[in-house]
């Protein structure tokens, strides 16, 4: 039987659905992800615009044996601590976003019950990102070191548009900047060739939404707060 055609309605709804229900998730299930998936995600995600059509995008996959060692690399590279710090943020961070980010603190560290000056316990959860939380598939972003800001755009919405397809299909997704200072580390481990460099990692899998920490819920700003419409009527 051919399949019936949906209304804008109808799309508009799914569209909306999908966005709203996307969450950063840390902490998975053990159930495998299919190879098939993961190859229509990242098809489906490479329509993402970008300037002149460059597609800056380059993305390295992995699961299983390689995935083991690439964490327990990482994860030694952190314990030594001789890699330049990664500077996520300036310093200091102007007060309207350092608002949300003492928030996002206060909940994350809160939903987990690690008090925010037991320098130890954050350590070790900090830690879990290089094992991807526990997700079966990691994702490895990155970039010619050669290009601009403009083309780091064009990364992020391929970016985005790997969480939405993979969420479009039953996955779970967490964007890490955390993987950024361990680019030597991760461009040894896959053979990443010189000039490009690490923009994030991205953890996937089937949430484990019995986990505490997959249930915090982060709010939005309104559109007031962050948006200014010109000549519209009303």
């Amino acid at each position: 039987m051919p399949s019936r055609e949906w209304s804008q309605e109808e799309i508009g709804e799914c569209v909306n659905a999908v966005l709203r229900s996307r969450r950063s998730v840390r902490a998975y299930r053990a159930d495998p992800v299919r190879r098939s998936d993961v190859l229509d995600i990242l098809q489906v995600a490479a329509r993402a615009p970008s300037n002149s059509n460059t597609q800056p995008w380059r993305v390295y996959v992995v699961t299983g044996p390689p995935m083991q060692a690439l964490g327990e690399a990482l994860v030694a590279a952190f314990r030594e601590d001789k890699l330049p710090p990664s500077r996520h943020f300036p310093d200091p961070l102007p007060e309207d976003f350092g608002r949300h980010h003492a928030d996002f603190a206060q909940r994350y560290y809160g939903c987990l019950g690690i008090d925010r000056s037991d320098g130890a316990a954050r350590a070790r959860q900090t830690l879990r990102n290089f094992g991807f939380f526990g997700a079966p598939v990691g994702l490895i972003f990155t970039i010619d070191s050669r290009l601009t800001r403009h083309s780091w755009l064009d990364l992020g919405l391929f970016v985005q548009n790997v969480m939405i397809a993979a969420k479009a299909r039953g996955l779970d997704t967490c964007p890490q900047v955390s993987f950024a200072r361990f680019h030597p580390v991760i461009a040894s481990q896959l053979r990443i060739p010189e000039g490009e460099v690490t923009a994030c990692g991205m953890s996937m899998g089937y949430g484990d939404m019995a986990a505490a920490v997959n249930r915090m819920q982060m709010p939005r700003r309104p559109v007031q707060d962050f948006a200014r419409l010109v000549g519209f009527d009303g």
